[in-house]
């Protein structure tokens, strides 16, 4: 047991470490911060437009959401990170990590609003149209209020694994949370910093694991 508690849960390694530790918590809470608005931004613009009766718009917009959910996001970001200085284009490690995140979350973000869009009662926009609403007054007081209504739990559910998924930053040298736990774990020779990594991660989603079991829980008795 000593041995377990000098290994992974030493506190005066967890003291040394603490302010490298902080700044990549904070990175990763900008990384966060900037990803999901982008993301979600993207989501409800390809939402819209896939739900549009023009094939030559919809069947392309199709393709993209599937290859960009398809594509593993690890080796997409390897891909803009290492793999587009080779055609001049250098976007550093913010930018592959921004654009990244931007097309991955993109397409899982417009499927679930999609799905969102689709189950508004096709009635709802056409009376929002009789009472003289502009087209883009429907979309955004009457159909998107109710289709992100309907998809909350499957919303917050991705915005947890698109959190989870800035850990992957740190394969690009990003010193964001996971980067700088493995920086001090290399220098103290001890699992600690990582320790203390996994429940930073833990604190910051678990309100909103709590909050989506709620809503689950809600949905599944409104169904009842």
């Amino acid at each position: 047991m000593e041995d377990f508690i000098e290994t992974f849960l030493n506190l005066d390694i967890a003291r040394q470490a603490s302010p490298i530790l902080i700044q990549g918590f904070i990175q990763t809470l900008l990384l966060a911060a900037m990803t999901v608005p982008l993301g979600l931004g993207a989501g409800i613009v390809l939402a819209v437009l896939s739900t549009r009766r023009n094939p030559w718009l919809r069947y392309p917009l199709m393709a993209f959401v599937d290859f960009f959910r398809a594509i593993p996001p690890l080796v997409l970001l390897i891909f803009l990170y290492a793999g587009l200085p080779f055609a001049g284009l250098d976007l550093g490690a913010w930018g592959a990590v921004a654009l990244g995140f931007l097309l991955n979350t993109g397409a899982y973000y417009a499927e679930i609003l999609r799905a969102g869009i689709e189950s508004v009662p096709r009635g709802q926009p056409e009376a929002a149209r009789a009472l003289g609403l502009r087209p883009w007054q429907v979309w955004v007081f009457v159909v998107l209020p109710q289709a992100v209504r309907n998809v909350l739990p499957d919303l917050i559910s991705n915005t947890l694994e698109v959190v989870k998924l800035t850990s992957i930053a740190s394969v690009v040298a990003l010193p964001e949370l996971l980067f700088q736990a493995r920086q001090a774990q290399s220098v103290t020779y001890n699992a600690t910093p990582i320790m203390v990594a996994a429940l930073a991660y833990f604190l910051l989603l678990w309100p909103c694991v709590r909050l989506l079991s709620r809503l689950e829980n809600k949905q599944i008795a409104g169904k009842r």
